[in-house]
């Protein structure tokens, strides 16, 4: 009811439509078995005027519009080429009606001539018993207009195949089933444009749309979300804006890039105010609506505003059929032409004074851009109908009963070629794309369109530019269009204001890089194995060190620690061996035997020192060493000790002397110095004890791997213990300075303890002070030197002797020697 409504509303107040025309000369009406419709805005409308009646817009009354009379030939010459073949729709000729478009909310009347039948509408009638005028139509132009009418011609599933609507609204089957475009959608074309913006590394440009279709805006804003374009300015163009105002505000914020995605009425507007206003090179990026528009490309000045980069569609030539309907003559002033535009019986919104009067090559050198999109979809309305009839090479089953929603159907399996191009249609009845990129040369008379690259996305998705063809207004270099200058390499952005193209850029620090690919506003730290210097894009791996066994310097170590044990353990037999003489028994004895046992155990740490250190070798290289070297020094201490207690005290503190005989002083001495030294190593060990690590901070391209030493305080009372244990046996020798030269070692444990002190002191020092992986063969170095200094002092006299000097190994001369000390002591 509400459809029926409608029309007679509009019946009442209009009469000048649905009145039969009573010739077939006319251009929008040709009879035919199957009956297509036609919608082209032959005819503008760039001011709004309020009406206070319902009323029918006549076209006729407002601007006239070449390009849409070039639309209407376009379809009339597929037409005409179908009924022509022999293998499209044999013996099936194909008729069309076509409307004057010209407004979006009062043109119903054509729509509803289109769904109508006999002259009515019925919408409660079944859709499987509804026959429609026509069985499918092509239009109208622009999304506004076509999501306007649409609704009342999916109703009924009668495929509507537009040729000029690229809203990607449209694609929604749920709301327009039988939409139909041969044009691709907005969101194709907006991934077009950002895939040039991208090719020449711009990021700073300005948007720019109609306030009636911001379906682009609104596309661009989304897809450039995750890339480096920044939307600087976006502006909804009307007819009436400031254009002046809007490029003023373009050119105050630098913007050299324009995107220009309205209709020819708005971008012409805003191409002329460019010329006016003086704005010069910029770079302006068409979209198909005016990507191919003739008329701007002569405007005066059109040079000087920059560089114009369209993107159209596959055109379309049909020169030929122009100028057949035309004539070659002055067609444009015959006399049939005249008594067509004085017609009475025309039906309102047919009409067009203006259209007989244009020449042929005015038709021709109008805006291309939507000729083939229509062609398209004639031909997508022929090789659908060429299915439901069943047609074969020779004829089509004409008796078929041909319903609109059969056409939808069939279209949705197409797939053939025309002129070239695939024509396909996915399950939102979009087309296959295949764009083309020109680029104005208003540099030459006549200005052409020259093709500088493609977008494909049948059968995969290619996209080619020619930079060679590209000739900048910028003497031949690409334009800048960015809001900062790019970070040279090593440095990161740093954002500045609201855009993250604004940025400043940052010297990255030692040990991170930036990685453009991955943020180019973060300076990321290098991995642990790896290094940089300032200001780099890359980490280095960094070279592990340790003193390797396969090294000269550790096998030259490792080569005099085992001289070193057998060294040792040649003297161990020597003494052994000589157990009873009185050097040996002079020496210490037992405890001498001890002493060199533990140096062979002490130079046995040595060996840790090299390979790749582990806990163990930690543990082993100073816990071996630390212990039985204290108790080497624990019997040097209470071996000094015994003597001057032999020689000094026994006679002064005679008691004192028995019970540190009685009870083995000297042994428990030695035990409870080892055990205490024993208790706080285990402490050490066990609370923090040493471990291998990774020292990557000393070294920026190196990772040492090192001991740590663990707790510091029970390392410190490690090392005390044995530092008060030497300063105890300095002591004691020192007191025994005048005693008989065969028991006098002073001078020999004076000089071991203080090499052994200079050595470790030296080695501390020089830990504190370099960081190197030779601070770990000097460590075992110190070990030897330590070792060497208590041998070489102590021990290799006393071989000598016994080796050499066996007349001095005797008790006579022992005893001697002892009495000159007595006499010595009694006179002094």
């Amino acid at each position: 009811m509400l459809l029926s409504s409608i029309y007679t509303f509009f019946l009442c107040f209009t009469n000048c439509f649905f009145l039969k025309v009573s010739y077939s000369a006319s251009e929008f009406r040709l009879e035919g078995d199957y009956l297509l419709g036609g919608l082209f805005a032959l005819h503008e409308i760039d001011r709004v005027t309020p009406v206070f009646t319902p009323e029918i817009t006549e076209c006729v009354w407002h601007n006239t519009s070449k390009s849409g009379y070039q639309m209407l030939q376009v379809m009339r010459f597929a037409v005409e080429e179908i009924n022509n073949s022999t293998t499209l729709l044999p013996n099936v000729s194909l008729g069309y009606e076509i409307f004057d478009h010209c407004s979006n909310t009062r043109n119903f009347h054509s729509v509803l001539s289109f769904i109508s039948k006999n002259g009515s509408v019925k919408p409660k009638e079944k859709l499987n018993n509804y026959q429609p005028k026509v069985i499918a139509l092509t239009g109208p132009f622009g999304s506004p207009r076509a999501i306007t009418v649409a609704p009342l011609i999916t109703m009924d599933l009668i495929p509507m195949v537009n040729y000029g609507a690229s809203s990607y609204v449209l694609s929604d089957k749920l709301l327009y089933p039988s939409y139909v475009r041969t044009i691709p959608s907005n969101k194709d074309l907006i991934k077009m444009i950002i895939h040039i913006i991208r090719w020449f590394g711009w990021n700073w440009v300005a948007f720019l749309s109609s306030q009636q279709d911001l379906d682009g805006l609104n596309l661009f804003n989304k897809y450039i979300r995750n890339t480096s374009i920044c939307l600087a300015f976006q502006e909804g163009l009307s007819l009436n804006a400031n254009y002046s105002q809007t490029l003023k505000k373009i050119d105050e914020l630098n913007i050299n890039v324009i995107v220009i995605f309205a209709l020819p009425q708005y971008a012409t507007k805003m191409i002329k105010s460019a010329i006016a206003n003086n704005i010069q090179n910029k770079v302006w990026i068409a979209s198909q609506h005016w990507a191919m528009n003739k008329q701007l490309t002569t405007e005066p000045g059109i040079g000087k505003i920059g560089t114009i980069i369209g993107i159209t569609e596959k055109l379309l030539s049909f020169n030929e059929f122009v100028y057949k309907a035309r004539g070659t003559t002055d067609v444009g002033h015959n006399d049939r032409a005249e008594s067509e535009v004085q017609g009475k019986n025309k039906t309102c919104n047919q009409v067009c004074d203006y259209c007989s009067l244009l020449t042929a090559e005015e038709i021709i050198n109008e805006d291309p851009t939507y000729s083939f999109a229509i062609y398209a979809a004639i031909y997508t309305i022929a090789h659908a109908l060429h299915k439901v009839l069943q047609c074969d090479m020779n004829e089509c089953h004409k008796n078929t009963m041909v319903k609109p929603y059969m056409l939808l159907g069939e279209i949705k399996k197409l797939d053939f070629l025309l002129s070239g191009r695939h024509i396909k249609y996915d399950d939102h009845f979009d087309p296959t794309i295949s764009y083309a990129i020109v680029l104005w040369r208003t540099d030459v008379n006549p200005p052409q369109f020259e093709m500088v690259g493609s977008y494909e996305k049948h059968p995969e998705i290619t996209f080619t530019m020619n930079n060679s063809l590209l000739l900048w207004h910028n003497n031949g270099s690409v334009p800048f269009s960015n809001c900062s200058f790019e970070c040279e390499a090593g440095y990161s952005r740093k954002p500045e204001g609201f855009h993250s193209c604004c940025f400043s850029c940052e010297k990255c620090p030692p040990n991170t890089y930036v990685n453009f690919s991955r943020d180019p506003y973060t300076c990321f730290p290098c991995e642990e194995n790896e290094w940089s210097d300032e200001g780099s894009t890359t980490c280095k791996t960094r070279s592990v060190v340790y003193p390797q066994f396969t090294e000269i310097p550790p096998i030259i170590v490792m080569f005099s620690a085992a001289c070193l044990i057998i060294l040792l353990i040649a003297v161990f037999w020597l003494f052994a061996y000589n157990y009873n003489t009185p050097v040996v028994k002079s020496a210490g004895g037992n405890m001498c035997l001890l002493m060199l046992t533990s140096l062979i155990l002490s130079s046995i740490s040595v060996f840790f020192f090299f390979g790749k250190p582990t806990s163990v070798f930690c543990l082993l290289r100073n816990g071996i060493f630390d212990f039985f070297f204290t108790v080497c020094i624990s019997c040097l201490t209470v071996r000094s000790f015994q003597i001057v207690c032999v020689f000094k005290m026994a006679a002064q503190f005679p008691k004192v002397y028995s019970l540190w005989v009685k009870h083995n002083g000297q042994w428990l001495f030695v035990a409870f110095s080892s055990f205490i030294h024993l208790i706080f190593f285990v402490v050490w060990m066990t609370g923090d004890p040493v471990k291998a690590i990774a020292d990557s901070w000393t070294f920026k391209d190196q990772i040492m791997l090192i001991c740590e030493m663990g707790n510091s305080i029970t390392f410190t009372i490690v090392l005390f213990i044995n530092w008060f244990l030497g300063f105890l046996c300095l002591l004691f020798s020192y007191m025994g300075r005048d005693l008989p030269k065969n028991y006098n070692e002073a001078k020999s444990i004076t000089f071991s303890l203080i090499l052994y002190y200079l050595t470790w002191i030296a080695f501390f020092t020089a830990s504190l002070t370099t960081k190197s992986k030779y601070i770990i063969i000097f460590n075992a170095v110190a070990q030897i030197t330590s070792i060497n200094g208590i041998l070489f002092s102590y021990f290799i006299p006393k071989s000598y002797v016994i080796i050499f000097q066996p007349q001095k190994n005797t008790p006579a001369y022992f005893q001697t020697s002892i009495q000159n000390y007595t006499q010595t002591i009694s006179r002094s």
